[in-house]
């Protein structure tokens, strides 16, 4: 079972930094929510598992994954879970760049073209590094249903998804930590 709170209360102890920080996608924000320090908790982890697959509940895709670096814990967590739990799920990694050495891929992991799959992500502002996972993902012949973000920063991430015809689910909103998004 799903546990919100203890989700949120870990965020907040661990993952919350305050200063001048500019995120990947390029906007200046006023915090900066490090959600590593979470999922590469033992504790949250388990939370973060347990709470995607409870999204997930009654429309398993084939397999989960998204962009290195921040997706892997995530997808790890998860995978681990669904197998603790007899659950058919594979994982899989969307690199950043193709490797130029071996077969050269973007994406890794034992999926297949026509495998569903969901892309997870720690935290979306505008959903552009999503967005490059599912191009690549689909490039590789999966067939991607939809991205599931621990925090959305209310920042345009939904409602880029929502342009490209994608279904977004959220753990959480910065509103659930007690933030709020940048102006």
């Amino acid at each position: 079972m799903y546990d919100r709170n203890g989700l949120i209360e870990l965020l907040r102890e661990k993952a919350i930094e305050f200063g001048d920080f500019t995120l990947a996608s390029g906007k200046k924000a006023s915090f900066y929510l490090d959600c590593r320090k979470v999922t590469l908790d033992p504790i949250g982890a388990n939370l973060v598992a347990a709470g995607i697959l409870e999204l997930l509940d009654g429309r398993l895709p084939n397999a989960i994954g998204g962009m290195a670096i921040g997706a892997d814990p995530i997808t790890a967590a998860v995978i681990t879970v669904a197998g603790q739990r007899k659950l058919a799920l594979k994982g899989f990694i969307v690199r950043k760049e193709a490797k130029s050495h071996g077969k050269g891929r973007t994406v890794e992991g034992p999926v297949e073209p026509g495998d569903t799959a969901v892309i997870v992500e720690d935290t979306v502002t505008t959903g552009g590094s999503s967005l490059q996972a599912i191009e690549r993902a689909e490039a590789a012949g999966l067939k991607v249903q939809g991205v599931i973000a621990i925090v959305d920063r209310l920042e345009g991430g939904a409602e880029a998804f929502s342009r490209a015809g994608i279904d977004f689910q959220t753990l959480l909103t910065v509103h659930d930590l007690g933030l709020e998004p940048a102006k």
